[in-house]
């Protein structure tokens, strides 16, 4: 692991840089080997269990922070400019919530990181490609083969032949087990000539 911490101006804990995008071959990359065909992927932060990122992450999920995803969509946003491998992308495709999820939460807790990401790259976000069509609990207390368990038509996708031949950027929160995100991408590669890159805000530290 390559990596290293930056302090938070405001709380003065060291938050811990992956630095994913100056290695295409890192560990989040790595995730996916023989599961799904990836461009790239990557994520700004490690995620620890009870540190500040966690804090981060949950203000943002649950207590309405949307500052938070947009604070650190800009600062990976700038980070991701001189990636070569993403200057091919057309179009970022947020992980969605099923539209029951999104009016218990009030908003999907990756938008705000995604529209900061595309001012930042100037990629379009497109939120009606792929969509989520069952409702499930949280996946966070689940283990890989939880997750895995009747997922694979959670999520499927709405698209028409300009879609085709494109190189979309999934987005999440945080990369833990990698399924949730894994099933996306499967829904995406049913669009003929698609290819797919993830960038996340965050990956748990295994």
């Amino acid at each position: 692991m390559s990596n290293e911490n930056v302090i938070c101006t405001k709380c003065r804990h060291e938050i811990p840089l992956t630095q994913h995008h100056k290695n295409p071959e890192n560990d989040a990359y790595k995730k996916f080997y023989g599961r799904i065909p990836v461009e790239q992927v990557s994520a700004l932060v490690y995620f620890h269990k009870k540190g500040i990122v966690q804090e981060l992450i949950h203000s943002l999920k649950y207590r309405g922070q949307e500052a938070i995803g947009t604070v650190l969509g800009e600062w990976y946003g700038e980070e991701l400019k001189s990636s070569q491998l993403l200057q091919t992308v057309d179009a970022i495709i947020p992980v969605p919530l099923h539209p029951k999820k999104l009016r218990e939460r009030g908003y999907n807790q990756v938008t705000e990181f995604g529209n900061a990401l595309a001012k930042k790259l100037e990629i379009p976000v497109n939120n009606s490609i792929l969509y989520r069509q069952v409702y499930s609990k949280t996946q966070s207390q689940k283990n890989r083969l939880g997750r895995t368990e009747g997922i694979d038509t959670i999520f499927d996708v709405s698209f028409d032949e300009k879609d085709h031949n494109k190189h979309f950027l999934l987005i999440d929160d945080v990369i833990t087990t990698g399924a949730t995100l894994e099933v996306c991408a499967k829904a995406l590669l049913k669009i003929p000539g698609t290819k797919i890159s993830i960038v996340c805000m965050a990956m748990a530290d295994s």
